[in-house]
């Protein structure tokens, strides 16, 4: 009886310092600076709260939510949501509908995903991108300051300070023959000042974009910079 007892008193002492280590909550990314008809999960997101890995962000209509993470800025704007998350060390959020802003401090303080897409700051200098998700085929990519990366697995496209691009993931290989730079000359079907960019594995296309959110990309801009930029 006495040995019975002994191995249930060792059995729960384990159990006892095992448990903190399997419940530990996961790290905080960010906290929320700004929220109007937002939820962080099924709560409704308010200034001071914290988001967690895995957190789901929903803004309503005419809603958004913008969480500061680090060095980086996310701003969800209307009918939008996003799961965020981290990647070796750094915060990201995988967009599934809507549209989202971001400001880095530098290259590694912040990836968008969207679909099969990755886009992230080019450089360590002050960085402002805009992405609308259109389908899980097709994205909307404005680099409003600095120079933004476009990644599908290992193909890469730059786009360039104040360039908008319409992104096509998984073209058929007819399309868009040939790379090109930005901005080149064209005569083609798109008529929008220069020729689909086409990654070196053909994995994805870009194409030119007529900005047409000017004072959107104006307000956003303003609220992502101010009154400090991260």
């Amino acid at each position: 009886m006495l040995l019975g007892r002994a191995v249930f008193a060792s059995a729960l002492s384990l159990s006892l310092i095992s448990f903190p280590a399997w419940g530990a909550p996961t790290a905080a990314l960010g906290t929320v600076i700004a929220a109007d008809r937002a939820n962080v999960g099924e709560a409704k997101a308010e200034v001071g709260t914290t988001v967690y890995g895995g957190d789901s962000l929903t803004t309503q209509v005419q809603g958004s939510v913008q969480v500061r993470a680090g060095a980086a800025r996310l701003l969800l704007l209307s009918s939008s949501n996003a799961v965020v998350n981290s990647s070796e060390g750094s915060p990201t959020a995988d967009l599934t509908r809507g549209a989202a802003t971001f400001s880095t401090g530098n290259a590694r303080a912040f990836t968008l995903f969207a679909s099969s897409a990755a886009i992230r700051p080019q450089s360590d200098a002050p960085t402002i991108g805009q992405v609308s998700y259109i389908g899980p085929k097709e994205l909307l990519v404005h680099a409003t300051r600095g120079a933004l990366v476009v990644s599908v697995d290992a193909d890469t496209q730059i786009i360039p300070e104040g360039a908008s691009y319409r992104v096509m993931l998984d073209q058929p290989e007819e399309m868009g023959q040939g790379p090109a730079g930005a901005g080149a000359p064209s005569n083609g079907p798109f008529g929008h000042g220069g020729p689909p960019l086409r990654a070196g594995r053909s994995r994805f296309l870009i194409i030119t974009a007529a900005v047409t959110t000017g004072v959107t990309v104006w307000a956003i801009t303003e609220a992502l910079e101010s009154p400090a930029r991260p």
